[in-house]
Order: structure tokens, then C-alpha cells, then sequence
């Protein structure tokens, strides 16, 4: 069944109907569909366009449907264009004339348009308790590492002495940014465009406010043009799914890094790895790998939209069918990534004892040992040029700076005392960085309490 074919004599080619259907994606949101038509005709009913009789019929059928789908009862078949065309024919077939009266004061513009939006954000919801869920695991994470001491890197290169807590909380950071942005387009989009019609509105009597507070929206949408061709909450929605894996990303690549047999700092879980077909030491991270790797084809859906977008004129046109595929493709693969990676890190096993030997054979205390010179009198500089002393003695010897006797210490520069050794120890500098956002425990502690209490929300 078309909803158009008045106008034409001749039967659409069926490459150019095979082409110009969507109901092989759209289906997607059949749910979504047939809410939105439920609502619409509530408010037809309200606004007496259609009569009480019809407008019961109609509803008990399209929920007839809807139980019918879910249960598996009722296919969705290819020969509809789309799953609007799906619906109202079968509606129409199981309770005939009045099904004909659903599409009243309606357009397919201003009913995709809805669909999209509520099918968006019921996804977007879906999204958000998946990040959740992962802040609650990296909140755990945080407060059982407090005292884990590992090296903290710039230009991949051990820098300064920090706590995996401290480390994990970056990314915690992150993804709290991604939640927020989540919840910023779900407020921004959440208006309703039914009654739009094509392009121009209706000369229906139509009750928009009604029917945007049956489906949840804030208010019904205030321009009838932009309505069925704003596809921004989903450019938007797609750029932060961008970010949300580019962030899982680089949490993947320091995972692998971590798991190579030259870091050992983590042993992922038989359950998230694989092994080699001829190779049978290999314990490959292939989970983390794929997640690296999925990020390409959510940026890939982000720039295909704007592409799309770019030349069109108003209001609707064909063109905005690419949006669907491009979004259902990167929302699934984001909320896959997200319950992998969450599962990985939950069954991870973190190696303390590998982590701290780094810490300590990396020169990542040789910043506090400048520091403990400074606070004896001696100028940054110099006490910059004594320690590049010692790390150069230290490589030569194939020792650190925790093993140097004083003897050593004090042939470079007579400064040092033995205090140095409580001075440059793991604990020491990292305890004594107590502003808040630094990794001494006291500062981590009330970070996580902080994040606790926006994890109740």
C-alpha cells in the first residue's frame, strides 16, 4: 500500500521502490509509530476532527499491533514503503474504514519527524544508564586503588608519580562530560513536531499542546517549516557519540598498552580476550582493540550527516532519509561499546606490584627530589641540573633513585640529608599533592564523594 498513489497511472519501477523504501530500517521504530499515532488520534477524538467510535476503534487496533509485533504474532513485510505505510494498512485491514481517518490532520513529513525524535530519545535514556553504570564501575575502581601507585605519563614517556584512582578519575571526568551533554540534547530536542503536516501546518483544529504533553514533551515545536527539517538533536546526538567512543578510545589504547608483556600492568579476563590460531602463548585484547576500532565508523556516521545536510533547502526533503541508518548504526554500536568496556574493566585485573616498580624505575619522584633541594635554598635551576645529575648516575648504574646510598647523593651535591629518602618516596609525593583534582587520598576521597552523590541523581 502507498499513501500517494492517487496521483500517478503508472506503477513504480521496482528498483526506484526498492531504492526509495525504508522499511527495512524503519521498522526500527514501529513502537515509536504507533505511540505517536495513538496520541494523535486522542487529541482528533478531543478536538472532535474525528468521532468517539472511530477514534476508539482505531486505538484498541493499533494496539492490537503493537501486541501482535512484540509477540512475533505479525511480520513486517517488504512490499510497504515504509513502516507508516505498514501500519495504517494493516490497521485499515483489521478494523476497515475508520483506519482510513488515522493519517487526519497528519503528514508522513511531521510523523517521521515525531517517530525520530521519540525513538532518539528513548535511546538516548538507554545511553545514559549505560554510562552510568560504567561511572559506578570506575567509582568502585577509584576506591579500591587509592594507594596503587603508578606512574603518570606525558608524550607516553613516565613523568610524575600518581595513583591508578587518580588515573581512572580522568576518564571518570569524561564520561561525566558525556552524560551531561546527553542530558543537554534530551532537554534541547524534547519538543514535539506533529501538527506540522508537510511543511505549512493543517487547517485542522489540532490541539499540538495536548498532544505533545500525551508523548512528554515540554511543548510542541514553534515553526512548522523547521519542524520537518531539523535534524540538528541528531548531528548533535551523533557528535557526542563521538566523543563518548573516542573517550572509550583512549581508555582501550591504554588498556592494550597496559596488557603487552613490556607494561604488564593489567591482566585482562580469559572472558574479554582471544587467543592466536598458530600462537599459542598470545592472549590477545581483542574487545578493547574492536571498541579502538568502532570509534572510525560513529565519526564516519557523524560526517555523513553533515554531509547530507549541508545543501538542502527547505523543508523536507528525500535526502533526510539517510539520517536513520546513520544514527541506529552509531547508537548501537556506542551502547555495545559501552556494556563491553564496562564488563572488561569489572573482570580486569590490575598489578599493583608491577605498577609501583614502574612508578619507581621511571624517575617519576625526580621532580619531588628538585623540589626537596629547592626547600634547602637552592635555586630551581641549579636544583633542575643536580637531578638531571642523578637520573644520568642512576641510568649508568641501572639503579633508581630510591637506590642510591647518601654517600652517592651527597658526592653530586652535599645538599641532600637523608631525609631525601622520605622525601621521594611514592607515598610522599603523591600525599603531599592534597589541592583538590591532585592524587593525594584525602583530595581522591572527597572527589569520589562528589561523584557518589551525582551517581544517586
Amino acid at each position: 500500500m502507498k499513501l500517494w498513489g492517487g496521483r500517478f497511472t503508472k506503477e513504480t519501477n521496482q528498483l526506484v521502490h526498492n531504492f526509495n523504501a525504508s522499511i527495512s530500517f524503519d521498522q526500527k521504530f514501529y513502537h515509536q509509530d504507533i505511540e505517536g499515532s495513538i496520541a494523535h488520534v486522542k487529541m482528533l477524538k478531543k478536538q472532535e476532527i474525528i468521532s468517539e467510535e472511530d477514534g476508539k476503534q482505531i486505538i484498541e487496533g493499533l494496539k492490537e499491533i503493537s501486541k501482535d509485533l512484540e509477540s512475533g504474532v505479525l511480520a513486517i513485510t517488504a512490499e510497504h514503503e515504509d513502516i507508516h505505510s505498514f501500519v495504517e494498512a494493516e490497521l485499515t485491514k483489521r478494523i476497515g474504514e475508520a483506519g482510513k481517518r488515522l493519517h487526519t490532520g497528519r503528514s508522513r513529513n511531521d510523523q517521521v519527524a515525531l517517530d525520530m525524535k521519540l525513538y532518539t530519545r528513548d535511546e538516548i535514556d538507554e545511553l545514559s544508564s549505560l554510562l552510568k553504570e560504567l561511572r559506578k564501575e570506575l567509582v568502585r575502581l577509584m576506591e579500591a586503588n587509592l594507594d596503587t601507585y603508578m606512574p603518570g605519563f606525558t608524550h607516553l614517556q613516565k613523568a610524575q608519580p600518581i595513583t591508578l584512582a587518580h588515573h581512572i578519575g580522568a576518564y571518570y571526568e569524561m564520561f561525566d562530560r558525556d552524560y551531561s551533554r546527553l542530558h543537554d540534547i534530551r532537554k534541547r530536542m524534547n519538543t514535539c513536531p506533529l501538527g506540522s503536516g508537510a511543511l505549512a501546518g493543517t487547517t485542522y483544529p489540532l490541539d499540538r499542546e495536548f498532544t505533545a504533553e500525551l508523548l512528554g514533551f515540554d511543548g510542541p515545536t514553534r515553526n512548522s517549516m523547521d519542524s520537518v527539517s531539523d535534524r540538528d538533536y541528531l548531528i548533535e546526538l551523533l557528535s557526542a557519540l563521538s566523543t563518548i567512543a573516542m573517550h572509550l578510545s583512549r581508555f582501550c589504547e591504554e588498556i592494550i598498552i597496559w596488557n603487552t608483556n613490556e607494561y604488564r600492568f593489567v591482566e585482562i579476563d580469559d572472558s574479554y580476550s582471544t587467543g592466536s590460531s598458530i600462537m599459542p602463548q598470545k592472549k590477545n585484547p581483542d574487545i578493547a582493540e574492536l571498541i579502538r576500532g568502532k570509534t572510525g565508523r560513529v565519526y564516519g556516521a557523524l560526517i555523513s550527516m553533515l554531509t547530507t545536510m549541508k545543501g538542502i533547502p527547505l523543508a523536507y526533503n528525500k535526502d533526510m532519509q539517510e539520517d536513520k541508518e546513520l544514527t541506529f548504526d552509531a547508537i548501537d554500536t556506542v551502547k555495545g561499546s559501552l556494556a563491553l568496556f564496562t564488563g572488561m574493566i569489572s573482570s580486569m585485573t590490575f598489578r599493583n606490584d608491577i605498577m609501583e616498580k614502574s612508578a619507581k624505575n621511571g624517575f617519576t619522584n625526580a621532580t619531588d627530589a628538585a623540589d626537596y633541594l629547592v626547600n634547602h635554598g637552592v635555586p630551581f635551576r641549579d636544583a633542575h641540573g643536580i637531578v638531571g645529575q642523578l637520573v644520568l648516575f642512576c641510568i649508568e648504574k641501572g639503579i633508581a633513585l630510591d637506590d642510591m646510598s647518601l654517600a652517592q647523593y651527597q658526592a653530586i651535591s652535599p645538599v641532600f640529608k637523608k631525609d631525601i629518602y622520605d622525601a621521594i618516596s611514592l607515598k610522599t609525593c603523591v600525599e603531599k599533592r592534597m589541592t583538590i583534582g591532585a592524587p593525594g587520598q584525602e583530595a581522591m576521597k572527597k572527589v569520589i564523594e562528589i561523584y557518589k552523590r551525582d551517581l544517586v541523581d
